[in-house]
């Protein structure tokens, strides 16, 4: 449609400098495992959902997933069984503000996000469109079971591992 959208912006910014939080590696799902976490993603969630319902416009929330890949995951302890849970809660969590804060004028749409396997800035190896399709497969399609709209990509230095996460 031609309708705006709002979307969040500076999660890992906002958890970190504005409410104190410590992310390794700026993995903000981490914060999913305890109530002060997930309270403080809830409250930034429901700030966009608000602002956007104030101003009569749809709203696009991105998972708090940038991170929760085996790349990233695996080193903080994280096997893939736990990321996949822990991806499907952070889409379970933005159903939750879409059931707060959804109207006819006011939709929220619900986006997986996905962060590139390694530094997105400086990638040390690259990988090839086959290995990016196979290395993202297992969160994209966790997405897609939890009920997500859409899956974001951010922060793609080539475009090999974008191709990939496409197919």
């Amino acid at each position: 449609s031609d309708n705006l959208f709002l979307t969040d912006g500076g999660l890992e910014t906002t958890l970190m400098f504005h409410e104190g939080f410590t992310l390794p590696s700026f993995a903000a799902f981490t914060l999913l495992q305890h109530a002060k976490g997930y309270a403080a993603l809830k409250k930034y969630f429901r700030t966009y959902a608000a602002l956007a319902r104030y101003y009569d416009i749809g709203c696009i929330l991105e998972s708090a997933t940038w991170r929760a890949s085996s790349a990233w995951g695996s080193p903080l302890g994280y096997t893939d069984t736990m990321l996949v849970e822990l991806n499907s809660q952070a889409v379970q969590l933005l159903h939750e503000i879409r059931s707060e804060y959804e109207r006819p004028s006011t939709p929220v749409v619900i986006s997986g996000c996905i962060g590139s396997h390694g530094d997105g800035y400086h990638p040390e190896a690259l990988m090839s469109e086959a290995e990016a399709e196979r290395y993202h497969a297992l969160q994209v399609t966790t997405f897609r079971d939890a009920g997500a709209d859409l899956v974001t990509a951010i922060t793609m230095t080539y475009v090999a591992e974008a191709i990939g996460i496409v197919r």
